[in-house]
């Protein structure tokens, strides 16, 4: 997750939104004295890196699946909007201007604020690892609760949300190799669209950031379908970070009697009734 250090919720809001933050001040890494087995060590606003039960990410393991027909589906209906192209150092960023869309998980709405990625992939399947991981990142109107939609990728074919964004990707690599570690470029109206499709399983766990300050209570909801992307793409979503972060992927953490619950759409069944 693309989040700095600060203590309050607020101002962890806000670095959720990468909009102003000084990266330049990032201490964390994946690899050398500064991977994510010191993270709790780097900072005391970092502590729950370390101490925290409900960490993130996650083995999504049959043994740990409870189906929960109570849960509903995950509605999406994203629009259009001014988004700007960012490295935040330690992942490459998409993020929103105006109003994209908002998800609806317990009685709340969640707004989508900005997207990113990791790769290799965070969250594994049934032990598999995936070469990529797409997080939408979304807040309540008074940013003290956060829910990410989740999606896994394969190599394959082209991703058609990364395909918009090629060229301007390898503009962000050109800035890092000049030295412009935090470049921003405008996309303009950016249209996700694509990933309004209807989602048929999910999977919802209560977690972590998966960065520091690694704050608990991150709603997690992991889309079963797995995506595609090209290895260029691949090669485009690493090409502007530096070695420290090129594979930004935090390992496992333990579930500590935490259930995995699965939502499965049934074309026959009522939303939010359980099966007989």
């Amino acid at each position: 997750m693309a989040l700095h250090f600060y203590l309050s919720i607020l101002s962890i809001a806000a670095l959720v939104l990468c909009t102003s933050a000084d990266y330049s001040s990032v201490n964390f890494s994946y690899i050398g004295p500064n991977g994510p087995e010191k993270w709790g060590s780097l900072s005391p606003a970092y502590a729950a890196c370390s101490n925290g039960k409900v960490q993130s990410p996650v083995d999504l393991v049959y043994t740990d699946i409870v189906i929960n027909n109570q849960l509903e589906s995950l509605d999406r209906n994203y629009v259009p909007t001014n988004a700007t192209l960012v490295n935040n150092q330690f992942n490459i960023g998409v993020h929103f201007e105006g109003k994209v869309g908002d998800i609806h998980i317990n009685g709340k709405n969640y707004s989508l604020k900005q997207l990113h990625w990791h790769a290799p992939a965070e969250h594994r399947a049934h032990g598999r690892t995936h070469d990529a991981e797409l997080h939408l990142v979304h807040l309540t109107e008074d940013n003290n609760n956060i829910a990410v939609v989740a999606s896994l990728y394969n190599l394959g074919d082209p991703d058609p949300l990364i395909s918009k964004i090629e060229d301007k990707l390898n503009e962000l690599e050109v800035q890092s190799r000049v030295g412009n570690k935090n470049a921003r470029i405008a996309l303009g109206t950016f249209d996700v669209e694509e990933i309004n499709k209807k989602i048929h399983r999910y999977y919802r766990y209560v977690g972590s950031l998966t960065t520091p300050p690694c704050t608990e209570g991150v709603i997690w909801n992991i889309i079963g379908k797995v995506r595609t992307l090209s290895k260029k793409q691949l090669e485009l979503l690493k090409a502007p970070l530096s070695v420290d972060f090129f594979h930004n992927a935090r390992p496992l953490q333990p579930l500590n009697g935490r259930k995995i619950e699965m939502y499965h759409y049934h074309p026959n069944q009522k939303q939010g009734t359980k099966t007989p």
